[in-house]
């Protein structure tokens, strides 16, 4: 049974460490996991940011290495869920015109079965119905 905390401590919009697919502590690949991203490509940026700026971003990744927390094992329920919240990470706008979208149909549906259901026709489908029996 899931509380309150677990659902917090799960979430995929959240930022984790992930030492399973990291190589110091995990904090460039959690930041590409939430980002979408290759890890290679956060490696690079880290390691060129490391040339012009090497005491902050030492500081930096020390800090997050502490404080983000390890990502869970199962973060995503399935492979549909994690397409999803990847989704949302690198196109928000696109996500949500797909999920308005899919309410909008949804809307309409609903509408056409109200109208079915408030009609004269679903009482004459609902008493030929019952004579039948």
């Amino acid at each position: 049974m899931s509380t309150n905390k677990d659902l917090y401590d799960d979430n995929p919009r959240r930022l984790y460490r992930d030492p399973a697919n990291g190589w110091l502590g995990g904090v460039c690949a959690g930041i590409a996991d939430y980002l979408s991203v290759s890890p290679f490509v956060i490696r690079l940026l880290t390691i060129i940011a490391l040339f012009f700026f090497s005491l902050f971003v030492v500081i930096a990744y020390l800090v997050l290495a502490v404080v983000l927390p390890v990502r869970p094992q199962r973060l995503y329920r399935d492979q549909e869920d994690e397409r999803f919240w990847r989704s949302v990470r690198t196109s928000p706008r696109e996500t949500f015109e797909d999920v308005r979208y899919r309410f909008r149909e949804l809307d309409r549906r609903l509408q056409r079965m109200e109208r079915y259901v408030t009609s004269d026709r679903f009482r004459l489908d609902r008493e030929f119905r019952d004579l039948e029996r």
